[in-house]
């Protein structure tokens, strides 16, 4: 397929226009494809109504699937628009934003604790691997310095009561063994 290039050849004072892809996007009744998304109105698998479905491109699942609106027939589903592609992209896209900030917020957990006349930050850092998951346990001072880090299983409770030990211990790796391992 040729690349679509400038009408026009470059000069000195006008520089190479990149090439555009030419490719139309898709707006049927039940298919648009567009920036990225498809939606496909699907049949309900639940009942006798329509469904849509929003797909990112390279997805394999989708992003979101939701109730799609009857016709005026009230046996087709009524056909897809601009605004209605625009609303669902835009709720497909927070679907996935929050997502992630889920997944993050499973990995990357938090808390301050008063311990030992100091205010403490003690983190978990999860490192999921397929073979050998572990999480990394850190505590910051006051300054936000990191003052100790020791490696912990995955599966590691972190919460005021057991951060709380861990400082007083001296940073020892809980349930035994050396502190202050990096």
């Amino acid at each position: 397929m040729p690349e679509a290039t400038n009408s026009q050849p470059p000069t000195d004072s006008q520089p190479p226009t990149p090439a555009i892809d030419d490719t139309p996007a898709t707006r049927t009744d039940r298919l648009w494809q567009l920036d990225g998304w498809t939606a496909r109105v699907i049949k309900n698998q639940d009942d006798d109504g329509w469904a849509v479905e929003m797909l990112k491109d390279g997805e394999a699942e989708p992003a979101l699937v939701g109730p799609w609106t009857m016709g005026r027939d009230k046996k087709n589903p009524k056909p897809l628009d601009q605004a209605a592609f625009n609303t669902l992209v835009k709720t497909a896209t927070e679907v996935l934003q929050r997502h992630a900030q889920q997944a993050h917020a499973m990995l990357h957990k938090s808390l301050t604790v008063f311990a030992l006349d100091t205010q403490w930050e003690v983190r978990l850092d999860i490192t999921p691997d397929e073979y050998e998951p572990f999480a990394m346990l850190s505590a910051l001072d006051e300054a936000g310095e990191e003052v100790a880090q020791v490696r912990v299983a995955p599966d590691f409770r972190l919460n005021t009561a057991s951060a709380t030990a861990w400082i007083v211990s001296g940073f020892a790796r809980p349930g035994g063994k050396a502190a202050f391992d990096y």
